[in-house]
């Protein structure tokens, strides 16, 4: 069974991710429609979980997210 963790819980168990940088994460998470076209999301969606009005964060997911996300900064640093 999956882990989820509301952003206070995951906050508290991680507490180098604050509430604030959690929320932005989460509402940055998803590609937006704007009046200058398409915004891409930020890669994190994939962790989120959205149950009615509650939003929870599976941690594994988040990780493995984290992880992606710096291997392809880590790719584009070392290639220009």
């Amino acid at each position: 069974m999956k882990q989820l963790l509301t952003v206070r819980q995951f906050s508290a168990a991680f507490p180098a991710f604050s509430q604030g940088a959690l929320r932005s994460l989460i509402f940055l998470a998803e590609s937006k429609k704007t009046s200058r076209g398409e915004m891409p999301g930020n890669g994190f969606a994939p962790a989120i979980r959205r149950i009615g009005r509650r939003v929870y964060i599976d941690p594994d997911a988040f990780f493995k997210c984290v992880d992606a996300i710096n291997s392809v900064t880590d790719a584009e640093v070392r290639h220009g």
